[in-house]
């Protein structure tokens, strides 16, 4: 009798540490699998921020074009940019390329704002009320960068942990790359004169 309890009790330790780990097993996959759909959905955001930047080129251009009645080179400038941007194809490039739309925009609103022979333009509502939207853009592209940023540290760090480590490799889960910066892009040329070229 004694030996039919133990050998009961021995099962039950079996059964419950078998359910211990599938719960880890299945906890750890869960958190995972979370995790890697927060960063796909942070850099979902940063992406949607580019788009709506890239939207508004258009009609910046466009209100450019008329105000000073020249395509400036800049005003080309962006709108290669933007074009560029939208035929990226990978996130890396997307990025990259989303950076270089920033800086030809920047470059774009240098030259305007630094240049007295367009007063008509810089009072242009429309134009006030443009830049005003692409400003505001940019800093919802520096805010949902950095909390893509952050997710993918959580993620990383995640995978990383015992037992996640484990189990990440088992089920495919692998590191993702931080957001790292162009240094090229990082250098937007400063304009000398502040003139508008033709």
């Amino acid at each position: 009798m004694d030996l039919k309890l133990v050998g009961m009790v021995g099962i039950g330790l079996v059964i419950v540490v078998i359910i211990f780990l599938l719960a880890m097993v299945v906890g750890s996959y869960n958190g995972m699998v979370t995790l890697d759909q927060k960063v796909s959905s942070s850099w979902s955001e940063v992406e949607n921020q580019y788009q709506r930047q890239a939207d508004l080129i258009p009609n910046l251009a466009t209100i450019v074009s008329s105000a000073v009645n020249v395509e400036t080179k800049f005003v080309k400038d962006v709108i290669d940019a933007r074009t560029n941007w939208m035929n990226a194809t990978s996130v890396t490039q997307k990025d990259q390329l989303g950076v270089e739309m920033n800086n030809s925009l920047a470059n774009f609103v240098s030259a305007i704002a630094t240049n007295e022979a367009y007063p008509t333009l810089q009072a242009n509502k429309q134009y006030t009320a443009i830049m005003d939207e692409v400003a505001g853009t940019q800093n919802r592209i520096t805010t949902s960068r950095g909390r893509y940023i952050e997710t993918v540290q959580e993620y990383n760090t995640t995978i990383k942990v015992i037992p996640n480590n484990f189990f990440a490799g088992i089920f495919g889960f692998s590191e993702k790359d931080y957001y790292k910066a162009n240094p090229a892009s990082l250098n937007t040329p400063v304009l000398g004169d502040g003139k508008l070229p033709q």
